[in-house]
């Protein structure tokens, strides 16, 4: 078994005796090979050797739970490889569960039903602005005035492009079926089963 696989006891009197220690590297000297003097003001040189010590006994802690962790890593993929379960899967997996906890959350529901009730309001709106402008339309062509001017090209284009506009809006009702204006005096019942 190989040591980086190896669970490490980090309460070992030998750990951090590897080969890689810390322990291992000798002290940096100055250019004349004597390690030098110099110590912080109020530091003297025996509280100096203990934060050295100290010092390298946290580097080899370092060393020591980065190769567990390095250990555990390996493990982990091991596990995910046998279990079949690959980067994009554990993505895929992430992103569902998130978009699963925005569709569940709040504001998520608020901002629906807004974008729900200002749709329905919209279509009523050029629901009912069609049907005025069709209104119109027909009380201009009734106007003895409007006689050679509704028969032309042009306005029966423009009335057949209102017309297709309105029945895009309302959904294909034709000439006013089902569609009522504020103004009607006559409600139109709705067909509608529920």
């Amino acid at each position: 078994m190989d040591s980086a696989s190896q669970d490490i006891n980090l309460n070992s009197p030998n750990k951090g005796l590897g080969s890689d220690s810390l322990s291992e590297v000798p002290p940096e000297r100055g250019a004349s090979g004597v390690t030098p003097v110099t110590l912080p003001p109020g530091l003297t040189e025996e509280e100096a050797e203990e934060l050295r010590l100290e010092l390298t006994k946290v580097e080899e802690e370092i060393q020591t739970l980065r190769q567990v962790l390095l250990a555990k890593e390996r493990h982990s993929s091991e596990l995910k490889r046998k279990l079949g379960l690959s980067p994009l899967s554990e993505l895929k997996q992430n992103i569902t569960k998130g978009w699963q906890d925005v569709q569940t959350s709040n504001a998520y529901k608020k901002t629906q039903e807004t974008l729900s009730q200002a749709g329905q309001k919209t279509s009523a709106a050029f629901s009912t602005m069609g049907s005025a402008i069709t209104r119109k339309l027909g009380d201009m062509r009734a106007l003895p005035f409007s006689n050679s001017f509704g028969n032309s090209p042009t306005f029966k284009s423009f009335e057949d492009k209102v017309g297709n506009i309105k029945s895009k809006v309302v959904g294909g009702r034709t000439n006013g079926d089902g569609i009522q204006s504020p103004t009607d005096p006559n409600p139109v019942q709705d067909k509608a089963p529920f």
